[in-house]
């Protein structure tokens, strides 16, 4: 079955990075494009990137856009997101999805995603 394994969450100061790793298995993962979502409590999920299947173009979220770059590695069947001169409001649960096909759609789709990695940002 299609699993999604995020890690590499944690705490880190206002100016901080992080890097996000996610674990794919159960299908055939470059075939599909990828996504980051976020969560904060009371709050809807929030797209935060996408790339293609072939990593051959990504998009961000107005929010993240200059300071987050996400990657992925093919053979490894891994997603990544490097987050950089992150700030109080990055603050939530960090989700990756299978999007339904290869490319990221303008509107975002997702059929799976895994269990989150918590990244809190904080002095």
């Amino acid at each position: 079955q299609v699993q999604l394994v995020e890690s590499g969450g944690g705490l880190a100061q206002p100016g901080g990075s992080l890097r996000l790793s996610c674990l794919a298995s159960g299908f055939d993962f470059r075939s599909y494009a990828m996504s980051w979502a976020r969560q904060v409590p009371g709050k809807g999920l929030e797209w935060v990137s996408g790339i293609h299947s072939d990593g051959s173009a990504t998009r961000y979220a107005d929010s993240v856009q200059g300071r987050f770059t996400t990657s992925r590695d093919n053979a490894k069947n891994t997603l990544y997101l490097e987050m950089n001169r992150l700030k109080p409001e990055d603050t939530a649960l960090y989700y990756c999805a299978k999007n339904l096909g290869m490319v990221v759609p303008t509107t975002p789709k997702y059929d799976y995603w895994g269990q989150g990695t918590q990244v809190t940002v904080s002095s």
